[in-house]
Order: structure tokens, then sequence, then C-alpha cells
């Protein structure tokens, strides 16, 4: 059976191996997957990701789960826009997570951006996720 939301796929074994306490977690790899990856990276939620490929053809993405003081850096994660609602904004009307303290990534005409540069660049795009 195909996966109708290969994103959403992706945040929960996030917020699983988070949930488990483990130190890293894998999911097939995609462009897509790899810039919010590389935003959350940036952003400090995870310590990084790799991409592992295979003999046929396949690949997976490696993350690699961030922890502080015994707790996960992650404390919430979610999926904002799903395939049978998506959801668009302004860059006027781009949401705040936690009052400024978590993030919303969003992806532009400009690329995957979290909501502080998409603010910068005065783009808005589709909301992806929200974390805290």
């Amino acid at each position: 059976m195909a996966m109708t939301d290969p994103l959403g796929d992706m945040l929960t074994r996030i917020r699983n191996g988070v949930a488990r306490r483990k130190s890293s977690v894998s999911t097939p790899a995609s462009k897509l997957r790899a810039r919010v990856l590389d935003v959350l990276e940036a952003e400090g939620y995870i310590r990084g990701y790799t991409e592992v490929a295979y003999d046929n053809g396949r690949s997976e993405l490696s993350i690699e789960l961030k922890y502080h003081e015994g707790g996960p850096v992650i404390r919430e994660i979610a999926r904002v826009s799903k395939p049978g609602r998506r959801v668009y904004v302004s860059v006027k009307s781009i949401p705040q997570v936690a009052n400024g303290l978590g993030i919303t990534i969003l992806s532009t005409p400009k690329g995957v951006l979290a909501d502080h540069s998409a603010r910068e660049q005065n783009v808005g795009g589709e909301v992806l996720c929200s974390i805290f």
C-alpha cells in the first residue's frame, strides 16, 4: 500500500523515537524530508542526519536525535498541512509557535525555511509542520 503522507510518517517516527529515548531513527529518503531535516539541524532540534544507500537503489535517512540534560530537545512536533487539507499562509500571517520559542517550517518558493527565515526573505508558502 502506498504511503499518502511521507512527511507525516517521518515526523511520527521522530516523535516515537523521542518518546522511547532512542539515539537515532531511520526513515526512507526523499528531497523534501532531507530539506526539513536540514532546517531541524540548523535550528538545533536534531544532532544531524546521514543518508544510507542500499544496493537495490533505495536509500534511508538516519536521524540522530538530540537530548539536553536528560530530556529531549523536541517536546512537540506536529504536521500542520496534511494531504486532505493544505494550509497556505502569507508572510504576514505565518504562525508563531509557543510565543516564538518554537518554529514553524514552511515550503516556500525559496525552499524549505523556518518561520523567521521566511519573514526575513518576505515569502509565504505551505505550512509543513510546527516544532517546540
